[in-house]
């Protein structure tokens, strides 16, 4: 994977992270706030499942940077599927 890419790609994950953070901080105003459950348990669901596809696109970009040493026989199988299990909790 090139430079340029690898660096656009951790820019996006940086920018899911942020947004992700504002997310949990508006989570912490509603309950503040005391809004309705229904309203509050909506954005966490939202809130999970950007945090899981922001750890895909984590992972993705782990795989991608692994390829060629997986090819060379460079890199464990073993550890890879250790990273993948702890991606996915």
């Amino acid at each position: 994977m090139g430079q340029q890419t690898h660096e656009e790609d951790k820019s996006k994950i940086i920018n899911r992270l942020k947004r992700l953070e504002g997310q949990v901080r508006g989570l912490q105003n509603m309950v503040q706030d005391e809004r309705e459950c229904q309203e509050i348990l909506t954005l966490l669901s939202g809130v999970r499942s950007a945090l899981d596809a922001t750890g895909d696109a984590i992972l993705e970009c782990y795989l991608e940077e692994c390829q060629p040493q997986l090819e060379d026989g460079k890199l464990n199988v073993k550890e890879v599927i250790k990273t993948v299990k702890l991606a996915r909790g």
